[in-house]
């Protein structure tokens, strides 16, 4: 039996924990060859004994994101290996900080800013012209409700800043690409999960009253695959939709 993504080659990133390990076991579960980038040796080793018992292959990449030449050699070593990337999950991010506005210490704030966004458009700097080759390249950037609420929470600016630029990011790369290329962007929101993430915002919240990063998962391997056929929209996970972006009102 031919499985949805075989011999794809999947990069995700942020592979290690949550929602990107989830993914990336979904993936490899569909047929694809994992290129697994996160900060942490010993969690990407783990997630390769799982994808190994699946019977895939993976190939690990420890990296920071915010390491922005590594990602610029990311992209040449994928064209030396494949000559194409078929599928990019821009998984990774960071919360920022949970304070006032004028509270923000300045690092704090730039590494919210650098890992949500500049990294994002490293990768697709890095990353496009391989997505390009592809009969059917696919990339999907998880984001949040926190940037485009009509009532955003307080205190978590960094956030919400940041995932407001990511779709704006994900748009723009999908308005390029939707007439010159077989590419299609996506932007998934998960809703609230059960992550250390979600933890950390709600603190008081029972965590066994929220869906897993492995429900989730499926359903972004969907977006990923050559049926795929929408670009420029926004997978909802909380009412299972692909929704248009708001325009002005």
């Amino acid at each position: 039996m031919t499985l949805p993504l075989e011999n794809r080659i999947a990069l995700v990133t942020g592979a290690s924990r949550g929602i990107g390990r989830a993914v990336a076991l979904e993936l490899a579960r569909q047929g694809a060859h994992v290129v697994a980038l996160a900060r942490t040796q010993g969690a990407l080793e783990e997630l390769d004994d799982e994808i190994r018992k699946l019977g895939q292959e993976a190939t690990l990449v420890p990296c920071d994101l915010k390491d922005f030449d590594a990602l610029d050699r990311l992209g040449a070593a994928l064209y030396e290996r494949w000559k194409r990337l078929d599928i990019l999950v821009a998984n990774a991010g960071v919360l920022g900080p949970i304070t006032p506005v004028g509270h923000i210490d300045p690092p704090k704030w730039d590494d919210a800013i650098a890992v949500n966004v500049t990294a994002n458009y490293r990768l697709i700097r890095s990353l496009d012209m391989l997505l390009r080759a592809s009969d059917a390249g696919r990339a999907v950037f998880i984001s949040s409700g926190a940037g485009n609420k009509a009532e955003l929470s307080p205190y978590r600016a960094a956030y919400a800043v940041s995932k407001a630029a990511l779709d704006a990011l994900a748009r723009t790369y999908a308005a390029e690409t939707a007439t010159t290329s077989n590419v299609k962007v996506m932007v998934a929101n998960p809703g609230p999960l059960r992550t250390k993430m979600r933890a950390a915002v709600a603190p008081g919240e029972d965590p066994m009253s929220l869906r897993t990063p492995e429900d989730f998962a499926p359903h972004v391997a969907a977006l990923c695959t050559p049926a795929w056929t929408q670009t420029g929209k926004l997978y909802d996970f909380t009412s299972d939709r692909v929704k248009s972006f708001r325009a002005p009102e």
